[in-house]
């Protein structure tokens, strides 16, 4: 028995016999209450006498004693019980701050040292003022000569084609530096524009809802504008997407309760956008060809039969609808055909899905150059407007957003909010006044604009560029691209090796087939440039 446990001075303890060969040992013999007259064990054979006198009987009867055994288990369960107390104390302490709170608590030397007294006689001189651990920046002027010396040889390349424009200027948008036509063909550049003036008057943080209302036996699918409403649920996505299932399983819990009896009828609304569905000013082969889908108010994976980068369909907002009705089904709901129709006056809501915030959108529409994405943000500014959200209306109400910033809209013409059409033409200077309005500290509701550019050689179109000869400007150069048949443009934000801060727009739009890849090289190669360049005066 070790030797904590051994019982006291009221049991009697007996040596263990010594064993003969051959012989089974012997048992010990069983303990007494302490208070019980202690008899002399039985001798055995080959053994010795036991060496404590026998415990004289008690002259008063007295209650049985606890077993030793059981006096130790609670001796244990009492210490376990006291540790529990002192740790749940401890950690009542730490997490509810109680010692703060009561002044119990002496201040953490290393969380606050100024807190801490000197010890007594101590005293101590006042501290120096810290010298700087790096130079000052000679200050945000930008040095046009550097800047020259860094793209003008690059810029100058024939194989860009006869029509280049070099625009660089400081986090003013002050050009400082300009070179080439002033005016351009922008391509998806354009979506600067449009995502600037979503951000402005829809608001960073505003969701686009997809509803089902009820007006009877009628329900009514809703389109609101959501430019990433998907069929079902995709975990992992970013930015979050809302989706069809989750919303036919919603509607089928509200009316588990309230359906009237029988099948109920499915219509479909997407009468949120107004005018052409495709843009008379886009190629005619963009739709067949799988460029762009039709645009509208209702539709599920922006329009594509299957998800992902699959055909576009004919018709999105029917899509939409077939897709619903098979998910009401599956949720349990008899529904019949879904027809195009509107929303009654006076349907009550039945469920929503939201999409993910403006600002989530707008990264994923500068990254990865989602027409069909830019097109219905410019809707919505145009409702935002009060103006009809059509191609017309949208394009109009984002020149009037850009107009009402300051941004510098002269010899600006629009035809949609993507950069399809090869009608639009900006001056670079105004890509670059954007860019500006983006990095404004005095307006942080537009920086999603900024922050939502492509890192080059990171994420979204710039992910598999700037990898030949241009990798100064891995990391340090955000920008959107825009990209047609003959164009190429490059517009975002530099850093240079000095801290300087460098807005940029760099376009060509006479860019012969042979010279496609190295006219996106070299777009690179001027963003690097200024990447590598010690540009500030």
């Amino acid at each position: 028995m070790p030797e904590g446990d051994r019982p006291h001075a009221e049991s009697v303890v007996e040596e263990a016999p010594e064993t003969a060969p051959g012989e089974a040992p012997a048992q010990a013999p069983a303990e007494a209450p302490a208070e019980a007259p202690a008899e002399a064990p039985a001798e055995a054979p080959g053994g010795d006498e036991p060496h404590e006198e026998p415990v004289e009987p008690a002259t008063t009867p007295a209650t049985p004693a606890e077993p030793p055994r059981d006096r130790g288990r609670l001796l244990r369960r009492t210490t376990e019980a006291g540790v529990v107390l002192v740790l749940v104390a401890t950690a009542l302490v730490h997490v509810l701050d109680l010692g703060d709170r009561t002044g119990l608590a002496a201040p953490d030397p290393a969380l606050e040292p100024q807190a801490v007294a000197p010890p007594p006689g101590l005293e101590l001189p006042e501290a120096p003022a810290a010298r700087p651990v790096a130079a000052a920046l000679r200050g945000a002027e930008l040095d046009r000569d550097a800047i020259g010396r860094a793209v003008s040889r690059l810029a100058a390349n024939k194989k860009l084609g006869r029509d280049v424009a070099v625009v660089v200027a400081g986090t003013d948008g002050v050009p400082v530096y300009r070179s080439g036509p002033a005016v351009m063909m922008p391509a998806s550049t354009l979506k600067l524009l449009t995502s600037l003036a979503a951000l402005e008057v829809v608001g960073p943080q505003h969701r686009f809802a997809t509803t089902v209302v009820r007006s009877g036996r009628t329900l009514t699918l809703v389109g609101g504008g959501d430019p990433l409403l998907e069929r079902a649920p995709e975990p992992g996505l970013y930015p979050d997407r809302a989706d069809l299932r989750t919303l036919a399983r919603r509607t089928a819990r509200a009316l588990r309760s309230t359906a009237p009896a029988g099948r109920l009828r499915l219509t479909y609304d997407a009468s949120l956008f107004t005018g052409p569905a495709v843009n008379p000013h886009w190629e005619p082969d963009y739709v067949p060809t799988n460029v762009v889908s039709p645009i509208s108010a209702l539709w599920v994976d922006e329009g594509r039969d299957t998800g992902g980068y699959g055909a576009r369909v004919a018709d999105p907002p029917a899509e939409a609808g077939r897709v619903f009705r098979d998910e009401l089904r599956r949720a349990g709901l008899r529904v019949g055909p879904a027809r195009s129709g509107t929303a009654p006056q006076g349907a009550g809501e039945v469920a929503r899905v939201e999409s993910a915030p403006l600002v989530e959108i707008v990264q994923h529409v500068l990254e990865a150059s989602d027409n069909e994405g830019a097109e219905v943000l410019a809707r919505h500014v145009a409702l935002a407007q009060g103006g009809d959200a059509s191609f017309a209306g949208g394009a109009a109400a984002v020149r009037a957003v850009l107009g009402g910033l300051g941004v510098r809209l002269n010899r600006l013409t629009t035809y949609d909010g993507s950069g399809l059409s090869r009608d639009d033409r900006i001056n670079p200077v105004t890509l670059v006044d954007v860019l500006a309005h983006a990095v404004d500290p005095d307006h942080p509701e537009l920086e999603g604009v900024a922050s939502g550019l492509p890192v080059a050689g990171f994420s979204g179109s710039l992910l598999m560029r700037f990898d030949d000869r241009a990798d100064a400007g891995l990391g340090r150069v955000r920008a959107k691209t825009g990209t047609l048949r003959g164009v190429h443009g490059l517009a975002g934000v530099a850093v240079g090796r000095d801290g300087a801060v460098m807005l940029f727009a760099a376009l060509t739009d006479r860019v012969k087939e042979p010279n496609v890849l190295f006219t996106r090289a070299q777009l690179d190669r001027i963003a690097s440039a200024l990447a590598a360049c010690a540009c500030l005066a």
